[in-house]
């Protein structure tokens, strides 16, 4: 079947000297993976390159077979040529680690357009921003509502973040976050992208992406931390 949808790209891989195996989160199916033959030779190849950069927006149209097999594109273009995050060091690094971090968490082929949107309005948002320091926390919590482990936030009054059934509690058990976790934790939940980035010291930022990636870890089966992890804590160090 032809398909023309927007695609977000989530991981490429090399295969074999030529070519390349692409994940897109797509608009209209949710996870795709597409194959890329000659990706690196041709005049064109950088340019065929450029288009498959960590989490790049595209519009693509492609011939979906939906047979488990890899699809293949016939027509790609930049659906938004992002200004900063190609260039920014800072920017590329959160999107590196966002990227791999979605490669480890969404599997469904199935159309989620609620996480594409806003997916799709989180990465303008960064490309057109300067003060970007909590957005990587932001996104990650707030991902959490798409794929079914959001915090149950209704008692917040209580001390005590308990991981594994995502809820506030008065006391510390085994799984559960300390009072100085907690606290950072509530604050966490209560940020937009919008909201003052100087509300973290780097060393809180620290703990929080600790239990952001705990968290998810415990959630997703099969879960594995991001390799791009220590290049990230460098950049927020």
């Amino acid at each position: 079947m032809l398909v023309k949808t927007k695609a977000i790209v989530i991981s490429s891989l090399r295969y074999q000297e030529k070519s390349l195996i692409v994940k897109c989160f797509t608009q209209s199916d949710g996870l795709k993976s597409y194959f890329v033959q000659s990706a690196y030779s041709g005049k064109k190849s950088n340019q065929k390159i450029a288009y498959f950069q960590p989490l790049t927006i595209l519009e693509i149209e492609a011939n979906h077979k939906n047979k488990g097999t890899l699809e293949h594109f016939k027509e790609i273009k930049l659906a938004t040529a992002f200004q900063t995050i190609n260039t920014d060091v800072v920017k590329s690094t959160i999107v590196i680690f966002l990227s791999e971090m979605l490669h480890h968490s969404i599997h469904e082929e199935e159309k989620n357009e609620n996480l594409f949107t806003f997916l799709e309005t989180a990465l303008l948002w960064l490309d057109t921003h300067e003060e970007t320091s909590n957005f990587h926390l932001i996104l990650l919590l707030e991902i959490t509502k798409f794929l079914g482990f959001y915090p149950d936030n209704s008692d917040t009054d209580f001390k005590h973040f308990e991981m594994i059934d995502g809820i506030f509690s008065p006391f510390q058990g085994t799984n559960c976050l300390n009072e100085h976790e907690t606290f950072l934790f509530k604050k966490l939940i209560n940020l937009k992208f919008d909201s003052n980035q100087k509300v973290f010291a780097g060393i809180e930022r620290q703990i929080l992406l600790k239990i952001l990636l705990d968290y998810y870890s415990i959630h997703l089966d099969g879960f594995k931390k991001p390799k791009s992890l220590d290049v990230l804590k460098e950049v927020f160090s």
